[in-house]
């Protein structure tokens, strides 16, 4: 297989990895599957990451990690 398409099947691979974690935080139920409303979040986070608020951007990434964490464990847990 050649480097490009090897470079592309990856970058597939982790951008419908990266889609599953927006399914599975149940936020395109809770926006109707609203795109906008989706990106517009995002950007939020990304503004926030960026200095926009009291936290620092170590707090909020260690804060909302650890969530994260929780969320798989809880899900290792059910199966």
């Amino acid at each position: 297989m050649r480097d490009w398409a090897k470079a592309r099947r990856e970058r597939t691979h982790h951008l419908i990895e990266l889609g599953g974690l927006v399914q599975k935080a149940g936020l395109v139920d809770l926006t109707d599957d609203d795109r906008a409303t989706l990106l517009g979040a995002f950007l939020d986070i990304a503004g926030q990451l960026q200095g926009g608020n009291d936290a620092t951007p170590v707090d909020l990434k260690t804060r909302w990690r650890r969530a994260g964490l929780h969320a798989f464990d809880s899900d290792r847990e059910q199966d």
